[in-house]
């Protein structure tokens, strides 16, 4: 009874595609089209966002690496998980 079910609803939109016509597919390649270009966006802010991150993290790291820091940095290892030592 389930496959009989299944193929009835199969034709059922099979044919409601068909009496459709071409209209109701341009609609969904438009709406396709929309889609990606607003991927494509968020795509490039994505990259955007990435690329301001890596430039504010070059400038730390040169902070970081510069003389008037090295004898805090080089001096004793900070644990920033406050792990105890191992024995």
């Amino acid at each position: 009874m389930g496959r009989w079910s299944t193929r009835v609803a199969l034709l059922t939109l099979l044919i409601g595609q068909i009496l459709a016509g071409p209209e109701s597919s341009s609609n969904a390649c438009q709406d396709q089209k929309a889609l990606h270009k607003r991927m494509d966006g968020v795509e490039e802010r994505l990259e955007s966002g990435v690329q301001k991150l890596q430039e504010e993290l070059d400038l730390l790291m040169e902070e970081l690496e510069a003389r008037e820091w090295r004898p805090l940095v080089d001096g004793s290892r900070v644990d920033l998980l406050d792990e105890p030592p191992n024995p």
